[in-house]
């Protein structure tokens, strides 16, 4: 089987990428299936059930998000009934919606797929590492392929998750940085990993914003509300290849100009 996993979707351009490139990537990649990190598709912060059902019909089968899952109004109404968008499993369990969702691949072959928050810099409510096994069970309970995305700020979290899960999942990738780790490998028992996926999005600016905007941030300390870049946009993520017990046998770079 092969499953692309694209990194972060960065705003109106990353979203544009998606419609205009993923159904023609699942023929020339022969791809069973797609997943995105959506938490970035609103103006570069969160995401709305409009703009997730677009990412969908595009061709994505499974959403995954982050820490700006909540920050756009509706969201939870939306995420108590979607059943292909996953956000952290350890925020609050009396939030809405799901940490685990199970997809089936265009082969028929079902596909579980997790989300987890990383604790340096953000803020789950648990850590990671506390739920993450009862979730591997409840996911190997639900499909023999189980993919994991760590969305998480420190390297060192996401690296110790992958060793954690190694021989456990098919995949355990990282997202948040928005900048593609050059590590992706297949670690000891068949489990694929790589520390960031990248960014969907404009990467002629600073992790998606416009560059004068950031820049002026770190030069006079003074803030500025956030503006979304919008050039060199390029698809970004990694190509998975495993078996359809749910061993990984390979790992890509993805990387693609818009």
């Amino acid at each position: 089987m092969r499953i692309l996993f694209l990194g972060d979707v960065f705003a109106s351009s990353g979203l544009s990428a998606i419609e205009r490139h993923v159904r023609d990537l699942r023929d020339e990649l022969q791809l069973h299936l797609v997943v995105a990190n959506g938490e970035n598709v609103a103006d570069g912060a969160g995401f709305t059930a409009r703009l997730a059902e677009r990412l969908l019909a595009a061709g994505v089968d499974c959403l995954t998000m982050g820490n700006h899952t909540w920050r756009r109004t509706g969201v939870g109404a939306y995420l108590t009934t979607a059943e292909r968008v996953a956000r952290p499993a350890n925020f609050l369990a009396t939030l809405p919606g799901r940490g685990l969702v199970v997809v089936t691949a265009a082969n028929g072959v079902r596909v579980a797929v997790g989300n987890l928050l990383g604790r340096f810099a953000l803020e789950p409510a648990r850590s990671p590492f506390e739920v993450v096994d009862g979730l591997v069970a409840e996911a190997r309970a639900a499909a023999p392929i189980v993919l994991l995305d760590m969305h998480a700020e420190a390297t060192s979290e996401k690296v110790a998750m992958g060793w954690h899960l190694a021989g456990k999942v098919t995949a355990v990738v990282g997202t948040h940085t928005h900048v593609q780790t050059n590590d992706a490998r297949v670690l000891p028992g068949g489990t694929a990993y790589i520390t960031d996926l990248g960014m969907t999005g404009p990467h002629d600016s600073v992790i998606g914003v416009k560059k004068e905007i950031i820049l002026r941030r770190f030069l006079t300390q003074q803030n500025q509300k956030s503006e979304p870049a919008d050039q060199d946009v390029r698809l970004e993520g990694a190509v998975i290849t495993c078996t359809t017990e749910g061993k990984a046998t390979a790992i890509e770079l993805f990387r693609r100009s818009a």
